[in-house]
């Protein structure tokens, strides 16, 4: 069994109102995603990497990242596609896993995810199918619709699904072999297992597992620097 890690940083990052894509900000003189990819890099349990990009920059990803900062268990940096679940379905495509490795997709904008819960993730994808870490909602949240309260769910069934999600190669390949087939766009990769009625279990994440999408995330990405990272 091989653990094979993709990245999804295809994003346009439009929200942050950037000279470049998301990604490849600078946190501490280093871009987001050279951070995120030094994660997985390092971690011995890791055994191959693929990046998705957009298909224009993937000659920058490879200088200005890979090859810069000499990340060795990249293997490849794949085209990305119209919407995060193309790209990971080329990622998974070109990645080409055994049945049995287990997967992890990661948000190329999350880097300060803890390192050593990676063997909890990964142990628990093989034993049950699936695991996403996430968070557990502190706020109360209310279902609207045309502007009016609708509803409360009880918010200790609620949590907030962060990445990496992990899965059997074979699981993630018929999760999203099915939602081709079916035109079905979920919002994240356990949505597409899910529907299968497949198991995915969740672990409890960090809170500073955050996705760096608005120019908000990014301060806050930076005091968590200055204060021991993803500690």
């Amino acid at each position: 069994m091989r653990v094979i890690v993709l990245i999804p940083a295809a994003g346009l990052g439009r929200r942050m109102g950037a000279a470049v894509n998301k990604q490849y900000l600078t946190l501490a003189d280093r871009p987001i995603l050279a951070h995120t990819l030094t994660i997985f890099d390092c971690h011995p349990l890791i055994d191959r990497i693929h990046v998705i990009s957009p298909a224009a920059e993937i000659d920058f990803c490879r200088a200005e990242v890979v090859e810069r900062y000499a990340f060795g268990k990249v293997r490849g940096i794949v085209a990305g596609g119209a919407e995060r679940q193309d790209s990971v379905a080329n990622g998974l495509a070109a990645a080409a896993p055994d049945d049995n490795d287990i997967v992890l997709v990661h948000d190329g904008v999350r880097p300060f995810f803890p390192a050593g819960l990676i063997p909890e993730v990964v142990a628990t994808a093989a034993r049950v199918g699936g695991c996403v870490v996430g968070v557990p909602v502190k706020d109360t949240v209310k279902m609207v619709t045309a502007g009016r309260i609708t509803a409360t769910p009880e918010r200790r069934n609620l949590w907030l699904a962060q990445t990496p999600q992990a899965f059997p190669a074979a699981v993630l390949r018929r999760a999203y072999a099915a939602a081709a087939r079916d035109g079905y766009r979920g919002t994240d990769d356990a949505s597409l297992v899910e529907r299968l009625d497949l198991p995915v279990a969740i672990l409890p994440g960090s809170e500073r597992n955050i996705k760096i999408t608005t120019p908000e995330d990014l301060i806050l990405a930076r005091a968590f620097l200055a204060t021991g990272g993803a500690e």
